[in-house]
């Protein structure tokens, strides 16, 4: 059983892998909206895996993305997630992410919310900047941002917090409700070049770890 469910990860993520590819290659649509879709998809996936998979295989998936990821940038294979080249860095952290959340978690509901806020905030957050953020751009260490894309992800962790508390009936995390959607954003903001895939999830992980 164990076994089947981690074939089934793979299959499921090498698929969304494929998918996305045929929209990089076959259609016109915008190299960064099929970089979130990659994100956004394998990243909600993987924030479910605690469910059916072991912290171990959890880990190892994590290693083995990690590979298939360098070995991704050096020969240019996955051109939906490689089309940015300045990217690289944060492709690499999501990669590592998912395996240091599994050492650091508590619990399964503890990973999936600091996995949500990872591919949900920061995917939703990317897309609606694209989309919405002309005319309300700033920037951050040189970097452009956008109040709509920075809004998007607050509303975001905003949601994901309040389904957190409900689910998990923890009254600790009431503080965390509040809280946590304002660290995550800041850092989504401060954190440049792809180090908040890495340092957003975390801290998220390590704020509800200590409230639980």
């Amino acid at each position: 059983m164990a076994l089947l469910a981690f074939v089934f990860t793979l299959v499921c993520v090498f698929a969304i892998l494929l998918v996305a590819e045929h929209f990089a290659r076959r259609t016109s649509m915008h190299s960064e909206l099929t970089r979130k879709f990659v994100h956004m998809a394998v990243g909600t996936f993987v924030a479910f895996w605690p469910f059916f998979l072991s912290w171990r295989q959890i880990e190892l998936l994590s290693a083995g993305f990690l590979i298939v990821i360098l070995l991704s940038i050096k020969f240019t294979i996955f051109r939906s997630i490689h089309t940015v080249p300045r990217k690289a860095i944060g492709e690499i952290l999501f990669a590592t992410v998912i395996g240091f959340l599994a050492l650091i978690s508590s619990s399964e509901w503890i990973f999936m919310a600091a996995m949500l806020h990872l591919s949900l905030g920061d995917g939703i957050a990317a897309v609606v900047g694209l989309l919405w953020g002309d005319g309300n751009q700033y920037k951050v260490f040189g970097k452009i941002k956008s109040m709509a894309g920075t809004s998007a992800f607050f509303v975001t962790s905003l949601l994901i917090m309040i389904c957190y508390v409900v689910f998990t009936d923890a009254s600790a995390s009431i503080i965390s409700l509040a809280f946590i959607p304002v660290i995550a954003t800041a850092t989504e903001n401060l954190a440049v070049n792809g180090t908040d895939n890495l340092i957003m999830p975390v801290l998220v992980a390590l704020i509800l770890g200590g409230a639980a």
